[in-house]
């Protein structure tokens, strides 16, 4: 796998420095990880990504 740049979320806190930290991958892909379990990572696509933030920002998951 090639080397990825990783981005910690702007919104990510707490005291042991967790945070959400998201890279843009080969071939058009986003992966996703969670810091303080780097090895776990989730791969979505850009149209997904965006649906799911709209989602979150709107309030309407549940």
């Amino acid at each position: 796998m090639s080397r990825l740049n990783w981005v910690k979320s702007s919104y990510s806190s707490g005291p042991d420095g967790e945070c959400v930290e998201i890279a843009p991958a080969p071939g058009g892909l986003i992966r996703l990880r969670e810091s303080d379990h780097p090895v776990d990572v989730i791969t979505t696509t850009p149209t997904t990504w965006a649906t799911l933030l709209r989602t979150l920002k709107a309030g309407n998951l549940g």
